[in-house]
């Protein structure tokens, strides 16, 4: 399976919510709201979720192995540092 889009747009908060992707495979597949989180080790990414009756959130869809997830975590982190280094008119 091969990354063959990725958007991210930026968010301007005072939250650790940095932005949001969306990814494309295989020009087939599409997962929307990935968020773009600026964690104390740097950016990570967190797959789209949903609020469980409990209270607590669920991941509604999420890599199965960990290859995966490093490869989808690079390729929108890529793309985020991307559109900052075009500056604020593009992002």
């Amino acid at each position: 399976m091969k990354i063959t889009d990725v958007r991210v747009k930026t968010v301007q908060s005072e939250s650790r919510l940095r932005g949001v992707a969306t990814i494309t495979f295989d020009d087939s597949f599409v997962v929307h709201d990935i968020r773009i989180i600026e964690g104390e080790n740097g950016l990570f990414v967190a797959m789209p979720s949903k609020k469980t009756p409990n209270g607590t959130f669920r991941d509604i869809a999420h890599p199965i192995h960990g290859e995966m997830r490093k490869l989808i975590e690079e390729a929108i982190v890529a793309a985020y540092n991307e559109l900052l280094e075009k500056g604020p008119e593009e992002a």
